[in-house]
């Protein structure tokens, strides 16, 4: 581990990242150059103290967790992402599919997205990042772990994880894309590959899995607008559209209503109730 290195990389990316750049007010008293320590240790979700003497070049050899944290809060590309684990002593990540680093350009975008439900997901349905107002629709998707962190085998596996679909066509739709994904992802990767590891568990455990696996379907797409049942607001009518990034493999997807609608004033008040959510965390 290369503390001086590892220390300088982490102020400059820190340095370079503006207020702007995630969200926030610059102010007028503001005099530090780029983002606070305290604001980037709160993107990681850690403590400032644990940042602060890591970038002081202080503190026990951060864990790939740690490192994925802070890689996400200071928006690193790919190649920075590897260059931080080697000075702080890992191995460079594998950049397979179904990966957790998300692309700084889609983080950017969820920035503005902090008052819309949206996330961005990875080939195998693991949430990786969410907005407030996508927490206060959806519940929190991205602390799940093992098998359970892809939100294709929860659909199969989990009770109530079909719940907020209120209808049984967009319900049947659903299951046709998330194999037909999941197909996609199992012949990229191969029989070693967690996509094949997630195959084999919805085989042995889901009789209607393995009825779609043996249909071999490919390329379904998601129907555009869906309608959901929300136990605070409602049904809710929702667009749902889809940005991919071909090079990472990920996917961000946002809900959006009509203009003027019942179900955009009832998004409305979901991005109020996710804002609280959010302040709530931070106090």
């Amino acid at each position: 581990m290369d503390y001086g290195e590892l220390s300088h990389f982490l102020r400059k990316r820190r340095e370079a990242l503006q207020p702007e750049d995630i969200g926030l007010p610059r102010g007028r008293r503001r005099r530090t150059p780029g983002l606070r320590r305290e604001e980037v240790a709160s993107l990681a979700v850690m403590s400032t103290d644990y940042y602060s003497r890591l970038e002081g070049g202080r503190g026990p050899q951060p864990s790939t967790e740690m490192l994925a944290a802070i890689a996400r809060a200071l928006r690193l590309t790919l190649d920075e992402r590897d260059h931080l684990y080697l000075l702080a002593g890992h191995g460079i990540p594998p950049r397979a599919s179904g990966g957790d680093h998300v692309n700084p350009g889609l983080l950017r975008i969820m920035d503005r997205l902090v008052d819309t439900p949206a996330q961005v997901m990875n080939r195998l349905g693991e949430t990786l990042v969410q907005t407030p107002a996508d927490v206060a629709f959806e519940g929190e998707l991205t602390n799940f772990e093992g098998l359970e962190r892809s939100g294709i085998y929860r659909w199969f596996m989990v009770d109530g994880e079909r719940d907020r679909y209120a209808d049984d066509e967009v319900r049947a739709n659903h299951s046709r894309v998330l194999v037909s994904g999941l197909r996609s992802a199992f012949a990229t990767d191969g029989s070693k590959s967690r996509a094949a590891t997630i195959v084999r568990a919805l085989l042995d455990g889901s009789a209607e899995f393995g009825r779609l696996w043996d249909a071999h379907e490919v390329g379904i797409r998601h129907v555009g607008t869906k309608r959901f049942r929300h136990q605070a607001v409602g049904e809710l009518e929702l667009h749902c559209q889809l940005l991919d990034d071909q090079e990472q493999q990920q996917t961000l997807l946002v809900f959006t209503a009509a203009p003027g609608s019942v179900s955009a004033e009832r998004l409305e008040l979901l991005s109020v109730l996710g804002s609280q959510r959010l302040l709530g965390a931070e106090s």
